[in-house]
Protein backbone atom coordinates (compact mmCIF):
# COMPACT_ATOMS: atom_id res chain seq x y z
CA UNK A 1 0.00 0.00 0.00
CA UNK A 2 1.33 3.33 -0.71
CA UNK A 3 1.66 6.39 1.32
CA UNK A 4 -0.70 8.26 -0.61
CA UNK A 5 -3.19 5.20 -0.11
CA UNK A 6 -2.55 4.94 3.68
CA UNK A 7 -3.34 8.46 4.00
CA UNK A 8 -6.38 8.11 2.57
CA UNK A 9 -7.49 5.25 4.45
CA UNK A 10 -6.59 7.18 7.45
CA UNK A 11 -8.26 10.33 6.42
CA UNK A 12 -11.97 8.15 6.01
CA UNK A 13 -11.13 6.29 8.94
CA UNK A 14 -10.90 9.72 10.55
CA UNK A 15 -14.37 11.49 9.40
CA UNK A 16 -16.13 8.42 10.17
CA UNK A 17 -15.03 8.25 13.46
CA UNK A 18 -15.30 5.26 15.77
CA UNK A 19 -11.57 4.80 16.42
CA UNK A 20 -11.46 7.33 19.66
CA UNK A 21 -15.29 7.26 20.01
CA UNK A 22 -18.52 5.68 19.26
CA UNK A 23 -19.55 6.27 15.48
CA UNK A 24 -21.49 8.81 14.76
CA UNK A 25 -24.52 6.62 13.94
CA UNK A 26 -24.19 5.02 17.47
CA UNK A 27 -23.82 8.33 19.31
CA UNK A 28 -27.28 9.77 17.17
CA UNK A 29 -29.21 6.29 17.95
CA UNK A 30 -32.84 6.71 19.15
CA UNK A 31 -32.54 10.45 19.37
CA UNK A 32 -36.65 11.73 19.83
CA UNK A 33 -38.38 14.98 18.88
CA UNK A 34 -38.43 15.63 22.42
CA UNK A 35 -35.00 15.23 22.89
CA UNK A 36 -33.99 16.63 20.14
CA UNK A 37 -35.76 20.23 21.52
CA UNK A 38 -35.23 19.92 24.96
CA UNK A 39 -33.17 23.36 26.31
CA UNK A 40 -30.87 23.33 29.53
CA UNK A 41 -30.24 26.38 31.89
CA UNK A 42 -26.92 28.21 31.00
CA UNK A 43 -26.66 26.16 27.14
CA UNK A 44 -27.10 27.99 24.21
CA UNK A 45 -28.39 25.60 21.53
CA UNK A 46 -29.63 21.83 21.84
CA UNK A 47 -29.12 18.64 19.94
CA UNK A 48 -31.68 19.73 17.08
CA UNK A 49 -29.74 22.94 16.91
CA UNK A 50 -26.24 20.84 17.11
CA UNK A 51 -27.08 18.50 14.55
CA UNK A 52 -28.86 21.46 12.05
CA UNK A 53 -25.80 23.25 12.17
CA UNK A 54 -23.71 19.84 11.86
CA UNK A 55 -25.62 18.98 8.64
CA UNK A 56 -25.29 22.23 6.90
CA UNK A 57 -21.51 23.53 7.92
CA UNK A 58 -20.70 19.88 6.60
CA UNK A 59 -22.71 20.33 3.68
CA UNK A 60 -20.89 23.76 2.95
CA UNK A 61 -17.48 22.01 3.43
CA UNK A 62 -18.51 19.51 1.02
CA UNK A 63 -19.68 22.19 -1.58
CA UNK A 64 -16.85 23.93 -1.44
CA UNK A 65 -14.62 21.43 -2.38
CA UNK A 66 -16.68 20.69 -5.59
CA UNK A 67 -18.14 23.23 -6.48
CA UNK A 68 -15.84 26.11 -8.10
CA UNK A 69 -19.22 28.45 -8.29
CA UNK A 70 -19.17 27.99 -4.46
CA UNK A 71 -20.57 30.81 -2.33
CA UNK A 72 -19.61 31.35 0.96
CA UNK A 73 -22.50 31.16 3.64
CA UNK A 74 -23.04 34.33 5.91
CA UNK A 75 -21.57 33.18 9.15
CA UNK A 76 -23.03 32.80 11.71
CA UNK A 77 -26.55 33.58 10.73
CA UNK A 78 -26.41 30.72 7.79
CA UNK A 79 -25.20 28.37 10.03
CA UNK A 80 -27.20 27.91 12.76
CA UNK A 81 -30.70 27.41 13.36
CA UNK A 82 -33.07 29.90 15.01
CA UNK A 83 -35.53 26.58 15.95
CA UNK A 84 -34.71 25.06 19.12
CA UNK A 85 -36.36 21.97 17.48
CA UNK A 86 -37.56 19.92 14.79
CA UNK A 87 -40.89 20.17 13.43
CA UNK A 88 -41.39 16.89 14.23
CA UNK A 89 -39.58 12.75 13.38
CA UNK A 90 -39.27 13.04 9.51
CA UNK A 91 -37.66 16.07 9.62
CA UNK A 92 -35.28 14.90 12.31
CA UNK A 93 -34.48 11.54 10.30
CA UNK A 94 -33.81 13.82 7.22
CA UNK A 95 -31.46 15.46 9.07
CA UNK A 96 -29.58 12.65 10.47
CA UNK A 97 -29.43 11.88 7.00
CA UNK A 98 -28.16 14.29 5.23
CA UNK A 99 -25.54 14.24 7.50
CA UNK A 100 -24.99 10.64 6.49
CA UNK A 101 -25.16 11.18 2.90
CA UNK A 102 -22.70 14.31 2.80
CA UNK A 103 -20.11 12.20 4.95
CA UNK A 104 -20.19 9.58 2.60
CA UNK A 105 -19.95 12.32 -0.77
CA UNK A 106 -16.83 13.51 1.40
CA UNK A 107 -15.13 10.31 2.29
CA UNK A 108 -16.10 9.46 -1.41
CA UNK A 109 -13.86 12.53 -2.77
CA UNK A 110 -10.70 11.78 -0.53
CA UNK A 111 -10.84 7.98 -1.93
CA UNK A 112 -10.72 8.57 -5.52
CA UNK A 113 -6.84 8.72 -5.99
CA UNK A 114 -7.83 10.98 -9.00
CA UNK A 115 -8.19 14.00 -6.24
CA UNK A 116 -5.03 15.42 -5.18
CA UNK A 117 -5.13 15.72 -1.57
CA UNK A 118 -2.85 18.72 -1.77
CA UNK A 119 -3.25 20.69 -4.64
CA UNK A 120 -5.60 23.64 -3.38
CA UNK A 121 -8.63 23.71 -4.68
CA UNK A 122 -8.92 26.02 -7.23
CA UNK A 123 -11.73 28.95 -5.73
CA UNK A 124 -10.02 28.73 -2.54
CA UNK A 125 -7.62 31.05 -0.91
CA UNK A 126 -5.00 28.05 -0.30
CA UNK A 127 -7.21 25.36 1.58
CA UNK A 128 -6.75 21.60 0.15
CA UNK A 129 -8.76 18.39 -0.02
CA UNK A 130 -6.47 17.45 2.96
CA UNK A 131 -7.14 20.33 4.91
CA UNK A 132 -11.30 19.82 4.33
CA UNK A 133 -11.49 16.25 5.27
CA UNK A 134 -9.66 16.80 8.43
CA UNK A 135 -12.17 19.97 8.90
CA UNK A 136 -15.07 17.43 8.64
CA UNK A 137 -14.02 15.25 11.13
CA UNK A 138 -12.49 17.74 13.79
CA UNK A 139 -15.48 19.93 13.50
CA UNK A 140 -17.93 16.44 13.98
CA UNK A 141 -16.16 15.45 16.79
CA UNK A 142 -16.21 18.25 18.52
CA UNK A 143 -20.26 18.99 18.29
CA UNK A 144 -21.13 15.12 18.69
CA UNK A 145 -18.76 15.49 21.67
CA UNK A 146 -21.35 18.33 22.65
CA UNK A 147 -24.62 16.07 21.32
CA UNK A 148 -23.53 13.01 23.84
CA UNK A 149 -23.34 15.72 27.10
CA UNK A 150 -26.62 16.82 26.11
CA UNK A 151 -27.87 13.06 26.02
CA UNK A 152 -26.03 12.74 29.60
CA UNK A 153 -27.98 15.55 30.90
CA UNK A 154 -31.09 14.77 29.49
CA UNK A 155 -30.97 10.94 31.09
CA UNK A 156 -30.32 9.30 27.91
CA UNK A 157 -26.75 7.71 27.60
CA UNK A 158 -24.80 5.92 29.68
Amino acid sequence: MTQDQQLREQLVKLMRGGQAFRPREELLQGITVEEAGKQFDNVPYTIWQLLEHLRFAQHDILDFCRNPNYKEPAWPDDYWPREKAPADQRALDKTQQAIAQDLHEMVKLVQDSANDLFTPIPHGDGQTLLREAMLVAEHSAYHLGEIVLLRRLSGNWD
